[in-house]
């Protein structure tokens, strides 16, 4: 496995893993946009304490150093503001394969931050992990998560039907994206 930052930028994010400290910026954007969280996100099935957000920033920063996932989170250049989060997961070093999984605070939607963290990500993988295949998975019904997927290049492989269970209950389809290295 080749040796790493745990920060790079974009046009105009910084994005970096998690650090001890970053429970409260974390709690405060979760809170924002826990609707919408609540309805994709299976760690959002209830709002978390700022305790339990300093674990998961804590706990986020062990695994980046063990190289167990890369979680990640996104601040704005221009103030310093978090914006979101995202991250490499679901690992398998000896492809190497990566799938990015990513959330936005409700207030910065619509400004193309998603979008852009993803590609800057994705340069990431392919450039300094050597990554060979990039995936992102959403819920069929998740417009907003497919969009940015497509903006970013990423090539819709499959559809997992009845693939999981939603926050309701319900069965739901997930959609496989993919993207490779240029070239």
């Amino acid at each position: 496995m080749p040796p790493f930052a745990d920060h790079f930028e974009t046009k105009r994010l910084l994005i970096r893993a998690p650090r001890s400290g970053d429970g409260l910026i974390v709690n405060t954007a979760v809170q924002e946009s826990f609707e919408k969280l609540h309805r994709w996100m299976d760690w959002a099935r209830r709002m978390p304490t700022i305790a339990e957000s300093e674990t998961v920033s804590r706990e986020g920063a062990a695994r980046f150093r063990t190289r167990e996932e890369l979680p990640m989170y996104l601040f704005d250049k221009a103030d310093g503001s978090f914006v979101g989060a995202s991250g490499l997961h679901s690992i398998d070093w000896s492809v190497p394969r990566f799938e990015i999984g990513y959330w936005l605070r409700a207030s910065c939607e619509g400004q193309g931050y998603m979008t852009e963290a993803v590609n800057g990500i994705a340069q990431f993988a392919f450039e300094s992990l050597r990554a060979v295949r990039l995936e992102i998975r959403c819920d069929l019904a998740n417009h907003a998560s497919a969009a940015v997927a497509k903006r970013a290049g990423f090539v819709l492989e499959a559809r997992l039907r009845s693939h999981r269970r939603s926050s309701s209950g319900e069965l739901t389809d997930t959609l496989v994206f993919a993207r490779f290295p240029p070239g």
